[in-house]
């Protein structure tokens, strides 16, 4: 992981967010070398940088890793 300089991305929001979620989602950038992620309702804050394989097996482990219901 390595630290992203944010202000150079350009950031996209997903287009399953809405005016019915609170605007909670998060904005994604690409280079050709990395893949930075942030949350869209404090982009200032950290954002999670990685190359495009582990990028790839993070998403992979979201998608089938089952969470705790509260």
């Amino acid at each position: 992981m390595r630290r992203s300089t944010a202000s150079t991305h350009s950031w996209r929001k997903s287009s399953c967010s809405g005016p019915g979620d609170d605007d909670s989602c998060i904005e994604i950038a690409t280079t050709p070398t990395h893949i930075s992620v942030r949350d869209s309702k404090t982009p200032a804050r950290a954002t999670l940088t990685l190359r495009p394989t582990p990028f790839s097996a993070f998403v992979t482990a979201l998608k089938t890793t089952p969470y705790p219901t509260f």
